[in-house]
């Protein structure tokens, strides 16, 4: 059965408090180079009180730049992002808002903030609060992480302000696709980090961090499992870091992306259906002119079919199918026309405009 993946976003309902779970640790080095100190199943005292005390430190110093943020729909969190008052979060926490405070874990009332600049492929987005002393997270490497690694998710899951979970990194390189939520389009996310850490409401644009002290995610969609009724337990992913700094960084410059990384056809669609009902595609509904696709001779009313021989039956697919391309990169794309006749062309893929 088909599991949905929904923003851990908007605080909505009741509140349901739980007891956190445990966490195993390993041996020997990581992947960015600092070494564990403790091993899963010794039983020994020390280690594990060794293991306790590098936990309360990342908290320590990684919590004070996790802040709260309050929308006029709702509330996640986000991560102080540079001494200016920048912090960078999920735009499905602030997509579509008219009123924008942040609570930081010092600030004894909700401070006023602005949107600087979002962008919804990547479901992120960059709010600024002025005159606030903040204290920048440390923003790390994602492509050091490795399957395994202990890591802490910090966000205000539930309006529970500063809470901590814990876990492990369960795989990466996840291409993941969120739906429409209100103001949100709804994205595509590339090389999402798959972490075991609970993520739940409330915790979208806080902190996925590592016993270095590292924000190495921004956690930001849960699965729903309909056979449940609910999350599935243990299955987050986030943003990962290199990604976050990419765009942060461009929206805090300019207030939007032009250097995306992600690639595009230059096209507008539609998911179709066939007369029985079944869906049949993806459906050109105008293409932008110059573009990849126009170039290669792609029409409006166009279905495409697959791309790479990747099937795109519906139009995340064909989102997930690019987001594991790069711009400038040749790939085939198989075509179906209004007559029924079919044929493949050439598609030089560009960069996706924030």
């Amino acid at each position: 059965m088909k599991r949905q993946m929904r923003p851990a976003a908007a605080l909505a309902g009741a509140l349901i408090v739980g007891l956190p779970p445990t966490a195993g640790c390993g041996n020997g080095v990581r992947r960015d180079n600092t070494p564990t100190t403790a091993s899963a199943g010794t039983g020994s005292p020390g280690s594990a009180a060794a293991l306790e005390q590098q936990f309360e430190q990342v908290v320590k110093t990684v919590l004070p730049s996790v802040v709260q943020i309050n929308t006029d729909s709702g509330l996640g969190s986000g991560v102080v992002y540079d001494t200016k008052g920048d912090i960078v979060t999920n735009d499905h926490v602030v997509a579509g808002a008219h009123r924008l405070q942040v609570t930081t874990p010092s600030s004894k009332s909700p401070l006023p903030a602005r949107l600087v600049g979002e962008f919804a492929a990547n479901d992120l987005a960059v709010v600024r609060v002025k005159d606030a002393r903040l204290t920048p997270a440390t923003f790390g490497d994602s492509s050091r992480l490795a399957v395994g690694q202990l890591v802490m998710a910090m966000g205000n899951p539930l309006g529970l302000s500063g809470s901590v979970t814990n876990g492990i990194v369960s795989a990466l390189g996840r291409t993941v696709s969120s739906q429409r939520e209100g103001s949100f389009p709804g994205a595509t996310i590339a090389g999402a980090v798959q972490t075991s850490a609970p993520i739940n409401p409330g915790n979208s644009g806080g902190a996925l961090v590592t016993l270095s002290n590292q924000v190495v995610g921004i956690p930001t969609l849960t699965v729903s499992d309909p056979q449940i009724g609910g999350a599935a337990a243990g299955i987050g992913f986030a943003i990962p870091s290199n990604t976050v700094k990419l765009i942060a960084a461009q929206l805090i410059a300019s207030g939007r992306v032009k250097e995306s990384g992600r690639a595009a056809m230059g096209v507008k669609v539609r998911t179709v259906v066939d007369m029985q009902g079944n869906v049949a595609g993806v459906g050109v509904v105008s293409v932008t002119t110059g573009g990849p696709a126009d170039k290669a001779g792609v029409k409006a009313d166009d279905v495409i079919v697959s791309v790479g021989g990747v099937r795109t039956s519906t139009t995340t697919a064909l989102a997930e199918a690019l987001a594991g391309l790069k711009p400038g990169q040749r790939v085939q794309v198989e075509l179906q026309h209004p007559n029924g006749s079919k044929n493949t062309v050439t598609v030089t893929l560009n960069q996706l405009p924030g």
